[in-house]
């Protein structure tokens, strides 16, 4: 039995304005309540139930990692037998240079993506990922970044015909 509340049109609402940029501002969740036309209190009560519900994982800055020294990227899929996608995404999940990895069904089932300060540091934690989970360089797709091209991925929940965070028009 669930006890998730169904997102009403106030929570769509707040789904997209927590997508949009927060301000840098001493009380932001203050103003974004304002933006919404709420109190403080009730979209940080709102947020809360959200976060417990699983809609929202996390709120968090987009940082950009060349300023850090952070230049070398590649996405790497590995051909994982079903019974071992726990143990290997496991293993994967240690690493700090690794962003996220994912499931997909298809041949390369396990996928993940991969960060470092050089091509070489980069490719000595893929060489210790593999030692580690038994794969081969000829097992895996190893697409580095050849060139980084940032897209702003926003998911409308709202929805225009709802005046999207401003709530109906």
């Amino acid at each position: 039995m669930t006890t998730q509340k169904p997102a009403d049109d106030l929570d769509r609402r707040i789904l997209d304005a927590v997508q949009q940029d927060i301000p840098l501002v001493s009380r932001p969740w203050e103003a974004v309540a304002g933006f919404l036309g709420i109190s403080e209190a009730v979209l940080l009560q709102r947020l809360e139930r959200l976060s417990r519900e699983g809609i929202v994982r996390g709120i968090s800055p987009i940082i950009e990692s060349r300023p850090f020294g952070i230049t070398a990227a590649t996405l790497v899929a590995l051909p994982v037998p079903d019974e071992r996608i726990r143990t290997v995404a496991d293993i994967i999940s240690r690493y700090p240079e690794v962003s996220h990895n994912f499931r997909r069904e298809h041949r390369y089932s396990l996928w993940f993506t991969l960060s470092a300060t050089d091509e070489k540091a980069l490719q000595d934690v893929l060489g210790e990922i593999l030692e580690q989970t038994g794969f081969s360089r000829d097992d895996i797709l190893d697409l580095p970044t050849v060139k980084k091209i940032k897209i702003d991925v926003r998911f409308p929940i709202a929805g225009s015909g709802n005046g999207g965070p401003h709530g109906p028009g």
